[in-house]
């Protein structure tokens, strides 16, 4: 049987978050979404700038 690489990456994802941000255009109206990885404890901080 063939050993899963998925299992070894495990370890290194838990200290990340994926965020995603609604932002609006303000030419068309329309609303684009930014997506980012970043560390856990940086979270707060990323939503309560603008």
């Amino acid at each position: 049987m063939a050993k899963k690489v998925v299992a070894s990456l495990q370890s290194s994802g838990k200290d990340f978050a994926k965020v995603i941000r609604m932002a609006k255009s303000p030419k068309s109206g329309a609303y684009t979404f930014k997506e980012e990885v970043i560390p856990t404890d940086q979270v707060k901080d990323y939503f309560s700038k603008k």
